[in-house]
Order: C-alpha cells, then structure tokens, then sequence
C-alpha cells in the first residue's frame, strides 16, 4: 500500500489542480492533513510492525523527521511545478503526522486503522463545499460503496481479535453491524449540519458495501461449518 500510496500522493501534489476539484470547492488544507495522516500511519507500519509507537525510541523520531523533510521538499518543489508554495499547507502536513504517530502511540495496528479509516471517510464526505455528487458522479458512487466496506472489514477484523466474536452467531451479526450502521448514520448527520446535505443515493450505497462485507463473511463461515 505505501509503495503505491507514497508515490501518487507526490504526483498529484505536483500537477495542475483538477478543474473538478476547483469546481467542488474543497479544502485543501483538510485534504493535506488527511493526506499525510495516511501516509505517517503506512509509513510507520511498513517499518515497525505490530507495534506501537514507543517516544523513547529512536524510530518514531525518525519518522517524523523523514516527514518533515518530504514535506518541505514537497512544498519546494510545487512551486516550480506552477503551485502553491505556502507554509500553512506544511503546518497541516505537520498536524496530520503529529496525529497519526499519536494515535498509533495508544493503539496497536487494527484499532489504528480503523481510527484512520473513519477519520479520511468523514473528512472527505465533509471536505467539499459543494455535493460531490453532482461534481463526480462516478467517483462519489465508488467512494461510498467502497470505504464503508473497507471500514466494515477493518471492524471485523477488530472484533474478532479483541471482542472474541466469531460468526455465525447471532450476536456476531448485530455487533458487525451496529459500529458501520451508526457511523454512516453519524456522518450523514455531521454533513447534514454543516450544512453539506448528502443524497439517500449515498447512504444506500455505503448500507451496501457494509452488507455485502458482513452477509459474504457470514455466509461463507456459515457454509464451511456446515
């Protein structure tokens, strides 16, 4: 993931803004915080691991110094690309990192990612000033049909490992449900006041994704027992 994360970050940080994305009046501040929230929380776990982030080692340090530099070499480099230099893009470079290597400072790598993945899906679903929908049709479908699913199966795995619930058991079900279904329903209602509004469109698609994830598992350990 990071091998092809890392490098398209860089390129899309160094080519002419999309006119879509001009034309759906997003924050770019919020997209660089999300952007690099992502890129610490991938960085750490190709190089540690399984671990938590311990401050009186070496390597956590390490990483955010690597981080400082690509951000600063990153904002550098835009301005000879025809972008923006500017160093309140870098101070929320800096707070996404920050973030992450705090987040992964109490959480292990399942709690971590989960964390992460509800963090980019409300700030990308509240990003934009304008409905995504109307702007990228496309990619606003794929977008809710598939993070939901991806969010659904990062809280399977995770109920699995520490809440010691297996299928196919009735309470299994209610729990794989219960966290996606009232997240979808508290970020759809976050968009609703700030003023964002969404589409019933959407919030059927990402009910989809969550079913899909929890119906395939449950029917496919369902048929290996029997």
């Amino acid at each position: 993931m990071l091998v092809f994360y890392w490098p398209t970050l860089f390129i899309l940080a160094h080519i002419p803004v999309p006119q879509f994305v001009l034309q759906a009046h997003v924050s770019d501040k919020c997209l660089h915080f999300l952007a690099y929230l992502i890129l610490v929380f991938l960085l750490w776990f190709t190089i540690n691991p399984d671990k938590k982030v311990s401050w009186r080692r070496t390597a956590p340090w390490w990483v955010l110094l690597v981080m400082i530099g690509y951000g600063v070499a990153d904002e550098v480099i835009q301005s000879y690309v025809g972008r923006t230099c500017d160093i309140r893009d870098f101070a929320e470079d800096l707070v996404g990192v920050l973030t992450g290597l705090i987040l992964l400072s109490f959480f292990s790598f399942w709690p971590a990612a989960l964390l992460v993945a509800g963090v980019t899906i409300f700030g990308i679903t509240n990003v934009s000033r304008t409905n995504l929908a109307d702007v990228l049709p496309i990619t606003n479908t794929m977008f809710h049909l598939f993070s939901y699913a991806i969010f659904t199966m990062l809280w399977l795995q995770f109920i699995g490992l520490f809440l010691s619930l297996k299928p196919p058991k009735l309470r299994w079900l209610t729990v794989s449900l219960a966290l996606p279904t009232g997240f979808l329903l508290a970020v759809k209602l976050s968009s609703a006041i700030l003023g964002r509004g969404f589409r019933l469109t959407d919030v059927i698609l990402a009910v989809v994704g969550i079913a899909s994830v929890v119906a395939t598992i449950y029917l496919t350990i369902l048929s290996r027992r029997r």
